[in-house]
């Protein structure tokens, strides 16, 4: 999640990402057939279960590895991550979502809120599963991959800041994609964005919003991941939770789905305590979500609030729990599969 800081920055036209520095070919198909059979009668907690602990830590062991060097937006590491993300949708067998031709979403940033002069091209990672009756509508489920790189000769391996987030998303993206496999394809598609820059001010996010590769009329929601594998402070002593932020602002209806759903499958204690747009942290706009919301597009934000190694070289693998960090994704994953597959749209909160 971005500091609470404030700059102007532009971004720049689309432009083609350059050979993979791992020289990985991504040359998965474009087209996926779209038949599929009856979903009512699929329990979605088969697959949500394949969003395992286990699953977790081997994807977050990867992008939150030194290798990755912090994942800044614009620098090696952030090229590695996105080389690794693209190549984990090319064997899930998600469609490419750039022309049909790249997972890829590039463009330029010029002027950062860390720095005016700070300048470079990167990329989001986009692909999808897609829709069977409704496959002209989408939900979208994003984190961003990048973090804050190297700094004065450490390392900030960002493992809840957003290494969480984008372990979720692609361990999500993997059991959607089984599911489509076996013959559970959801009815409306179902969009992965690893967003760039949201270290730099939501760069990649604000991109999408003035570049969206899915009409934004036609988007459902977009259901956010940014730190979920720690807890904070305030739930030292009662971890079994999840901060919600932006589920009623848009759309009451689309909280109470989660909720129901939390119900009936998990058991969080949801805690609304930053959910207002007058919140004095001001997280409703701090992270990728809201550049969707700001698009009239219903979200939720996850989040487990900050903690002591929040944006310091101290937020590591070994203080993740992983089996709160699954039972959140699996509260996101069921969510999900529930719009996906619900007969109508969302009724949104009059203006």
């Amino acid at each position: 999640m971005k500091l609470l800081q404030h700059k102007v920055f532009q971004v720049s036209f689309l432009l083609p990402f350059f050979s993979l520095l791992v020289g990985i070919s991504f040359q998965a198909e474009s087209k996926v057939g779209v038949q599929s059979i009856s979903i009512d009668s699929v329990v979605s907690s088969d697959f949500a279960k394949l969003v395992s602990p286990s699953e977790l830590r081997g994807i977050l062991s990867v992008i939150a590895s030194d290798s990755f060097m912090g994942r800044e937006a614009g620098q090696t590491g952030q090229k590695l991550a996105a080389a690794y993300i693209a190549n984990f949708y090319k064997k899930e067998q998600l469609v490419k979502a750039v022309g049909d031709s790249s997972y890829f979403q590039t463009f330029t940033y010029a002027g950062t809120h860390f720095s005016a002069a700070d300048s470079g091209i990167t990329e989001n990672v986009v692909g999808f599963v897609k829709g069977s009756e409704l496959s002209n509508q989408f939900v979208v489920i994003s984190a961003h991959y990048d973090h804050l790189g190297i700094k004065n000769g450490k390392l900030f391996n960002g493992a809840d800041d957003d290494g969480s987030g984008t372990s979720c998303l692609l361990a999500m993206a993997k059991a959607f994609s089984q599911a489509t496999k076996n013959g559970y394809r959801p009815k409306r598609s179902i969009v992965f964005i690893a967003f760039s820059g949201e270290e730099k001010g939501l760069l990649g996010s604000n991109y999408y919003s003035e570049h969206p590769l899915f009409p934004f009329a036609q988007t459902m929601v977009d259901l956010n991941i940014d730190m979920v594998g720690r807890h904070d402070k305030v739930h030292r002593h009662k971890k079994n939770y999840v901060y919600l932020i932006g589920s009623t602002i848009l759309s009451k209806q689309l909280d109470s789905i989660n909720q129901k759903i939390n119900h009936r499958y998990i058991g969080l204690n949801l805690d609304y305590t930053y959910n207002s747009v007058d919140d004095p942290n001001h997280y409703y706009y701090r992270s990728d979500h809201y550049n969707f919301a700001k698009n009239k597009v219903p979200v939720i934000f996850y989040f487990n609030g900050v903690h002591e190694d929040y944006h310091k070289p101290t937020d590591k693998i070994a203080k993740i729990d992983f089996e709160l960090m699954a039972k959140r994704a699996q509260l996101i994953f069921h969510t999900a599969w529930e719009l996906a597959n619900r007969p109508e749209g969302l009724k949104l909160v009059e203006q």
